[in-house]
């Protein structure tokens, strides 16, 4: 019995042992990050022309590991498009909208082995993204009577809310604490959002849907519950 008890031990020990290096190692992940965004936006509507504008974004993750993500992000800005007086419709707006979305992503580094390649490695942080949400529009300048051509009038609503399927693809730059943790996040990525309906610009026109598309950096902070991965996540 004696020894049956100290071979229970030793073996205690030995696992509580292999745990302590599998987290020095690289092992370990934040289940939450916090983050903070800036976007640059073009809107694709029934204006005739495009206007880049800039929103900003605030996220939370959740990560199931540390690259598969579940994000709620609220975006907050203006999209801008049109020209009164240089186009024949005439039509021009400025939309202050809020667009809360829900997003599953799924990085490289989940479908590949990448320990033993300097490129599968650089490749792990690319990623793809999509989900659903919802956006508020808000025109607070619109123009929908033609200069050029009298008589010519669109009509639309000034303030609508739709729904929006984002898609995107980026890359997200890993940097780690001393533990070889994913402390600090960069997110590079390229967003193309759909809308489910006529309403981002104020116009009903046309045939096709409103969307737009953003160019986007973030930044997001580790901010708790540690989780551990089945392989090392730094090299």
């Amino acid at each position: 019995m004696n020894i049956f008890i100290k071979r229970f031990f030793l073996l205690a020990i030995v696992m509580l042992a292999t745990n302590v290096v599998k987290a020095q190692i690289g092992y370990d992940y934040a289940q939450y990050d916090l983050g903070l965004g800036l976007d640059f936006n073009k809107a694709y509507t029934d204006a005739q022309t495009i206007t880049g504008t800039r929103s900003g974004r605030l996220m939370f993750n959740y990560n199931v590991s540390p690259f598969v993500n579940y994000i709620i992000e609220v975006q907050t800005g203006t999209l801008r498009g049109g020209d009164s007086l240089k186009t024949s419709s005439g039509r021009q707006f400025t939309n202050s909208y809020t667009a809360i979305m829900m997003r599953g992503q799924l990085q490289m580094g989940e479908l590949i082995d990448y320990s033993g390649s300097r490129v599968a490695n650089a490749f792990k942080n690319l990623y793809l993204s999509t989900g659903i949400g919802m956006i508020y529009n808000h025109m607070t300048e619109i123009n929908r009577a033609s200069i050029q051509v009298p008589g010519f009038y669109t009509t639309g609503e000034n303030n609508s809310n739709e729904l929006v399927i984002p898609a995107r693809i980026g890359y997200e730059f890993k940097f780690y604490n001393k533990y070889s943790e994913p402390g600090f996040k960069i997110d590079i990525g390229y967003q193309q959002n759909f809308i489910l309906g006529d309403g981002l610009d104020g116009f009903t026109a046309g045939k096709q849907r409103d969307n737009y598309s953003q160019i986007s950096i973030g930044f997001k902070v580790a901010i708790g519950g540690v989780a551990t991965y089945r392989k090392q996540i730094s090299y």
